[in-house]
């Protein structure tokens, strides 16, 4: 016999997390599970980053991107706040390394001010004051970046739902999505899940949930590697906060950046390489079917045609430590080769279209009892309780109609 729920969330990941809590906090009493196939919460992507509560200034206006960061991070702080999870406003500098940079940094003020993100214009002396190690001919302050452990949050999160009532079930992993009229009927490792509606926050899988569900998206989940670098102790002092460079046009990848962290370790990076797994133990581990699946994919290689110099530029990066710490040196003069230290790795979700274009902004689509959030990339984990709370909503609305 099926377990009966009102709201099955699959995937328990930030953004799946976050979900569960904003429709408890919604309509105490709902009936509401986490359904998380690994022994424990966030450990993919939500996990695995930087730990950077971004303010918001990069994004389109009007995108949901822009409008939920700046929403997702007031929320996250005060949610932070509330259950004990550190917080550190370290604030953030976005380097223009030569004159050539400052007409992007300036598209990017103007951009920040439009959104509504607090932002400040530095010359050579206030980049300085700012950072004293970091060389540039100008940048771009913003107080109001901070950095938190989101792996932190996901407990938390996973804490107060069950505290409201709700459950998060680990170790189940979901292989059967049968969106009925009257409806979901969820096949589990577990044994069998009904549910009057369903919320699949699937990352990795987003896609392979959709077309489980009988709704395929003509996009695909293309996997991208991301590792970092960590500057050694004793040289921790030379970056104070976050610096980052100036955005390359049409990518939504942000380059090498470094990041000062929760913790007061520093990274540096990540990177951005095609992965060989979506869910891989190794930073090189292969699986038959997801390279089969990027190589039949067309939009794999409109992808790497379009973008091909950075594509060899990242992997060359990847590979040689020292063209890494090249680029880091634009910013950052005083760190050598000696003073880095090969770190952490992940592997991010990244919804491609067929015509190999990188769908930048989140991507939540409805099909029968099911949405499907099939595209959640930075600032997901800043805006994870904005999503939440939007997709609560639409639930709720679903459950109501």
């Amino acid at each position: 016999m099926a377990d009966h729920l009102d709201v099955a969330v699959i995937g328990g990941g930030i953004v799946g997390l976050a979900a569960a809590f904003q429709l408890l906090q919604a309509r105490p009493g709902l009936r509401v599970a986490v359904l998380e196939r690994e022994s424990a919460v966030g450990q993919h992507q939500s996990s695995r980053n930087s730990g950077v509560l971004h303010a918001g200034l990069y994004y389109p206006p009007g995108s949901a991107k822009a409008r939920f960061s700046r929403a997702g991070k007031t929320a996250m702080e005060r949610f932070c706040a509330e259950h004990g999870v550190p917080v550190a406003r370290t604030g953030k500098v976005v380097v223009a390394v030569d004159r050539r940079e400052l007409p992007g940094l300036a598209a990017l003020e103007q951009r920040a001010r439009t959104n509504g993100v607090p932002v400040a214009r530095l010359d050579a002396d206030g980049l300085r004051e700012r950072e004293p190690h970091v060389v540039g001919v100008a940048g771009l302050w913003s107080p109001e970046t901070a950095v938190t452990d989101f792996g932190a949050v996901c407990q938390a999160l996973a804490r107060a739902v069950r505290a409201a009532g709700g459950e998060v079930r680990t170790g189940v992993e979901v292989v059967g999505l049968d969106d009925r009229p009257s409806a979901v009927r969820i096949t589990t490792t577990a044994g069998d899940v009904a549910a009057r509606a369903a919320v699949a926050c699937a990352g990795l899988q987003a896609d392979r949930l959709a077309a489980m569900a009988g709704d395929p998206p003509a996009e695909q989940v293309v996997p991208f590697r991301g590792a970092w670098l960590e500057l050694r102790p004793g040289l921790r002092h030379l970056v104070r906060g976050n610096v980052y460079p100036v955005p390359a046009g049409g990518l939504p990848f942000l380059g090498v950046h470094l990041t000062r962290r929760i913790d007061g370790r520093v990274w540096i990076g990540p990177n951005a390489v095609l992965a060989g797994a979506r869910e891989g133990t190794r930073p090189w581990s292969l699986s038959g079917r997801d390279l089969i699946e990027v190589i039949r994919f067309g939009g794999t290689w409109r992808l790497a045609r379009r973008h091909l110099g950075v594509a060899v530029g990242e992997v060359w990066r990847d590979r040689v430590l020292r063209a890494t710490v090249r680029a880091v040196q634009r910013y950052v003069p005083a760190i050598g080769l000696r003073d880095v230290r090969r770190g952490p790795w992940g592997v991010r979700a990244q919804l491609v279209a067929p015509d190999g274009t990188l769908v930048d902004d989140f991507t939540i689509r409805a099909s029968g009892r099911v949405l499907h959030v099939l595209n959640a990339p930075s600032p997901a984990a800043t805006s994870a309780l904005a999503i939440g709370e939007d997709l609560a909503g639409r639930v709720l609305g679903r459950l109501d109609g």
